[in-house]
């Protein structure tokens, strides 16, 4: 269907605030410059220089910005067609705007201006996953209610591996699995024989015998790279938290709670997510994953693109794909479906334009609380102790391992959704092994997420 036509060739200029200018508010902002009838105008950063500087970056002269302290001075320069910058948030939901995207990654900041939008009667372009994971159901539910519509974004994974299992379930394709792959590629140098991750490299002589699987024995040469790469992340929290969206918008459901999160190349995938009768790693079909894709440095990156594996019912017709270039399995039962990309703010326009021209959200139609994002200790940890970050960059606490495990209310032993536990006190030891649990943190009754999610509870069956 031709979306330029849908999104694009309209008379109405839809008018957006952005919360969070980072790297996806920035990329935003500068693509917005673009496009005829997106107007983003509203910029609101705890960092009025961040802000700032998005601005610059996009072209905006210093003259056509201003920073607004009050509503009065806030209305009166976006009247008169400025650039508004604001430190509170509050000023947002107060301008004439029809749209508030959330990009602040921050949980409790996340969850607590997405109520205010939908609140002050705006729809909400949720790019904070973090506060998705843990009150999304109740943010959609709530946006219904009102005729808003709450939406994941295009750029980032859950909004995309959604629509690309929307089109999948349009064409009658069966999916066995789905999923991404995570964010940063393992590229391996076969002439020095080491494996880059980021900015990380290390040496893994005889790796060459690792390359392909091995006939008959997928499953052991993939844990024989799992165990040569033990020293690079294999599982990340916001794999698992972005792929928790996609659970309670959608019918799959995790093959195991901490994923398989296996180390494959992109022409392996249809190989290794499959049933294990096939020679696969799965048990169940209908399921979500991520993988780690290996690749050289001069081969294609799949770095945090969507895939879905499917059926091949009719072995004539995807023996012919298969020579056009997609990956079918061996045998040849499964084939990859796939997009490699996420654009982060150059493709959110989509999901706003949408939500406003169209009332319609990118992601899921149906949102339920399907899962939670939750911890398991690694290690022991004693009673006091705070489950600080330390790995800013992936919301990772040392010592804590996510997995997704079957919703359940925010009460006495359950498990504490991850980014309700993550900066909070232990009230109690919690041993190696165990589930981060209600009744070992101490609560935050001053929380808006907190109270959101109780609300959800209430809510829920």
């Amino acid at each position: 269907m031709s979306l330029h036509v849908r999104l694009s060739q309209s008379d109405r200029i839809v008018r957006a605030g952005l919360i969070g200018t980072g790297e996806f508010g920035r990329s935003l902002l500068s693509q917005s410059q673009a496009i005829d009838n997106l107007e983003l105008r509203v910029l609101c950063d705890r960092n009025l220089q961040t802000a700032r500087e998005a601005c610059r970056r996009a072209g905006v002269p210093d003259d056509a910005i201003a920073v607004c302290e009050s509503p009065g001075s806030a209305r009166k320069n976006f009247d008169n067609g400025r650039y508004v910058l604001v430190e509170d948030s509050d000023l947002v939901m107060d301008l004439p705007i029809d749209i508030v995207v959330e990009a602040t990654g921050d949980a409790e900041a996340g969850a607590g201006n997405a109520a205010a939008a939908l609140a002050s009667g705006k729809h909400v372009a949720m790019a904070t996953k973090e506060a998705d994971s843990v009150v999304g159901p109740l943010l959609h539910a709530r946006a219904r209610r009102e005729d808003r519509t709450y939406t994941p974004v295009d750029g980032d994974q859950p909004s995309l591996l959604l629509g690309l299992l929307s089109w999948a379930q349009t064409l009658a394709l069966e999916v066995v699995a789905a999923g991404k792959s995570s964010e940063y590629d393992f590229v391996y140098d076969p002439i020095s024989e080491t494996v880059s991750w980021r900015d990380r490299s290390i040496e893994v002589p005889g790796f060459a015998e690792l390359w392909r699987l091995a006939d008959g024995d997928r499953t052991g040469s993939l844990a024989r790279r799992a165990s040569a790469l033990s020293a690079l992340p294999q599982r990340t929290v916001p794999d698992l938290c972005e792929m928790g969206l996609v659970v309670n918008a959608s019918a799959l459901v995790p093959d195991t709670p901490g994923f398989h999160v296996p180390i494959a190349r992109t022409v392996e995938v249809p190989d290794v997510f499959c049933p294990r009768p096939a020679g696969g790693i799965l048990e169940h079909t209908g399921v979500i994953d991520v993988f780690n894709c290996l690749r050289r440095a001069d081969e294609a990156s799949f770095a945090g693109g969507v895939f879905i594996v499917v059926a091949c019912r009719d072995a004539a017709t995807w023996r012919m794909l298969r020579e056009k270039g997609i990956p079918v399995s061996t045998d040849p039962g499964y084939a990859l479906l796939y997009n490699p990309q996420h654009l982060l703010g150059v493709e959110a326009p989509m999901s706003i334009l949408s939500a406003v021209l169209l009332n319609r959200s990118t992601g899921g139609t149906e949102v339920s609380h399907r899962c939670d994002l939750v911890a398991r200790a690694g290690r022991d940890f004693a009673a006091g102790e705070t489950l600080s970050i330390t790995d800013h960059h992936h919301h990772e606490v040392d010592g804590l391992e996510p997995m997704l495990l079957e919703a359940s209310k925010v009460e006495d032993g359950n498990p504490l959704p991850y980014y309700m536990a993550v900066q909070r006190r232990l009230r109690r030891a919690v041993p190696a092994g165990s589930i981060i649990s209600c009744d070992a943190v101490e609560p935050d009754d001053s929380s808006a997420l907190w109270k959101l999610r109780a609300e959800q509870d209430r809510l829920s069956p």
